[in-house]
């Protein structure tokens, strides 16, 4: 320990011949040995976490003379858990070897007279926190007991009774082989409190704020150990960011299979930092009742350390696992983002005709499986995505205009004022189309929101063409359909009655295309589907942007023509248009279908989010 390491020096000098000395030289440089005056006793390394990020993170180690003599020299060693890493350092040199990280000082800053400190940053990735902390070699803590370790991590904080201006958090006790004096709470990585108990509420923040919080916990020597894992907050009020717009996305459940997409997924992208709700696709409606669309994925699949959102295992034998598990782990980590659980889909709108013909009874049911107790803290509430209601989808429905109504009546009823009770509703303004076929100003008053679907217009379900963009924001010259937009959509709906701030502009997170096409304009022929990595005719914006980059633009939508083939979908500089054009109709914000096909750093969320601001 630090004590020793003068003792174990001079021990090893008596014993040297001079060629073992002049081996034992480098080493003793290495570790950052000098003098005794200048062994770790006499000094202290402390670390905090700055900013973080979601994908990333910056930290500053600081180092202080405690002693009473100089110190010429200085190295401050530490280890990252594995997936954690330095990425770019300044006032210090930083090199690795493993997952054990060392930093030495530069020549214009290795001397510090006594209580003169100096500090280095790094900017890093991955979520771990440093541990074993080595100052030249001895404890950082610059304590003088044999053997005293630094204490361990705390628990990561939860946070309760969020304010526009308060919140509340707790954490586990961190342990220690001589006992926690106490603990300090950061805030963005400034300390801003030292309490002594599990507990610590923060006052004076300021309305609609995102911050972050981590622990660390003080030994009785003073030694502080590696700080907790960090906890996300946003304050109430304030317009809630982005003056309140819905920044939503859709997760499906069959994503955790194929396209190995998982709920920790949000957070390396950085895209849970981005949103306000998440929409969970799909549970089933199977003989008038909402019922589970993948017991495995929902609720059964075991999540490994490195899968979980939190770096915690999943056991064989805790209540729940699954997606609802790791969603909750996500609002823990996230507590202002709000989770729905969606109920149809096109596949599975079939089951809603039955459904309605008894609607108290539906709402019933759906409102048992929601709130079930294994689950109920998971989800704020529904989502009915009932696609063609009095009207032809994959099967036709023929329960009349005010089916629809009715049943959004009855989830209201049942939910209560403090769920969230939403649908995803067409986005056909065609003459004699699906927008006119159901009451949806009247079934307005009992929903939070409607998700339009503005997209999926044109594709190669026609498959000869004319190609044209799925998702147009306004009518074009030679658009094969009149009605097929968005902002007819958007107005056809408004000229019913439905209040603006109910509706959400849809997004695409993927594109539609043909093969067979020789014209690079939109309007020209083809001969089928192009290829698609799951489906013909469709593939994720994430492999268009580098296999087929878009080369034009039509009704606010990106196209491109490569080879034989011919896409159109939405790109960052279309979304930020098309989100300027939804604040500028004051809409109520904006969804996406969905996570997976966005980028491993979510570059579309990123714009939906910068884009309505």
């Amino acid at each position: 320990m630090s004590t020793s390491t003068p003792r174990i020096r001079s021990r090893f000098r008596s014993r040297a011949t001079a060629g073992l000395t002049a081996l034992l030289l480098p080493l003793a440089a290495m570790v950052g040995l000098a003098t005794p005056a200048e062994a770790a006793t006499s000094a202290t390394a402390t670390y905090a976490k700055v900013q973080d990020w979601g994908t990333g993170f910056e930290g500053k180690w600081t180092v202080k003379n405690t002693g009473t003599t100089s110190i010429s020299s200085w190295t401050v060693e530490w280890d990252f858990p594995s997936g954690t890493s330095v990425t770019s350092a300044w006032d210090a040199d930083v090199t690795s070897s493993g997952t054990h990280w060392t930093a030495r000082n530069k020549s214009y800053n290795g001397t510090l007279a006594p209580g003169a400190s100096v500090s280095f940053g790094f900017n890093g990735a991955g979520p771990g926190s440093p541990s074993n902390c080595k100052l030249n070699g001895g404890s950082c803590d610059g304590g003088t007991i044999p053997g005293d370790n630094p204490p361990s991590a705390p628990g990561t904080p939860s946070a309760s009774n969020i304010t526009d201006t308060s919140v509340t958090l707790s954490w586990t006790a961190a342990t220690d082989d001589n006992g926690i004096k106490n603990y300090d709470v950061l805030r963005d990585g400034t300390k801003i409190a030292t309490v002594t108990g599990l507990t610590y509420t923060n006052t004076g923040l300021t309305a609609g704020t995102d911050y972050s919080y981590t622990v660390q916990a003080r030994d009785t020597a003073d030694q502080t150990g590696p700080v907790s894992g960090a906890r996300a907050v946003h304050t109430t009020g304030g317009g809630g960011g982005g003056g309140g717009k819905v920044k939503l996305g859709y997760f499906t459940n069959w994503g955790v299979y194929g396209r190995n997409y998982h709920v920790k997924n949000l957070v390396t992208s950085g895209s849970a930092s981005k949103i306000t709700h998440i929409n969970y696709a799909f549970g089933n409606v199977q003989n008038g009742q909402c019922t589970i669309g993948d017991a495995y994925a929902d609720y059964d699949k075991a999540y490994t350390a490195d899968q979980s959102v939190d770096g915690v295992a999943d056991t064989w034998d805790q209540p729940l696992r699954g997606n609802f598990n790791q969603l909750r782990k996500l609002k823990r980590a996230y507590p202002n983002i709000k989770v729905l659980w969606s109920f149809g889909g096109w596949t599975w709108s079939g089951g809603f005709p039955q459904a309605v013909a008894n609607p108290t009874a539906f709402a019933n049911s759906c409102y048992n499986l929601v709130e079930d107790p294994r689950w109920a803290d998971v989800f704020d509430g529904i989502d009915l995505d009932w696609e063609y209601p009095n009207a032809c989808g994959l099967s036709c429905d023929s329960s009349g205009p005010a089916a629809f109504k009715n049943m959004m009546q009855a989830m209201r009823a049942r939910f209560g004022a403090n769920n969230l009770v939403t649908a995803a509703i067409t986005a056909d303004a065609s003459s004699g189309g699906k927008i006119e076929k159901t009451d949806y100003a009247g079934a307005a008053q009992y929903a939070d929101w409607y998700n339009v679907m503005t997209y999926d217009f044109f594709g190669a379900f026609d498959a000869d063409g004319p190609t044209a963009p799925h998702s147009p924001l306004t009518s074009y010259t030679g658009i094969p359909q009149q009605g097929f937009t968005s902002a007819d959509a958007i107005a056809k709906l408004k000229a019913q009655g439905v209040p603006a701030g109910k509706l959400l502009l849809g997004i695409g997170f993927y594109g539609r295309g043909w093969t067979g096409v020789t014209q690079s304009a939109p309007g020209g022929t083809a001969t089928g589907p192009a290829p698609g990595t799951y489906e013909q005719g469709i593939e994720d914006y994430k492999v268009l942007r580098n296999s087929c980059p878009a080369n034009g633009t039509v009704a606010g939508t990106a196209y491109a023509h490569c080879g034989s083939n011919w896409w159109s979908y939405d790109t960052p500089s279309t979304i930020n248009g098309k989100m300027s054009w939804a604040k500028n109709q004051s809409l109520g914000g904006a969804f996406f279908w969905e996570f997976s096909g966005d980028t491993a750093n979510g570059e579309l969320v990123s714009a939906i989010n910068s884009g309505l601001g």
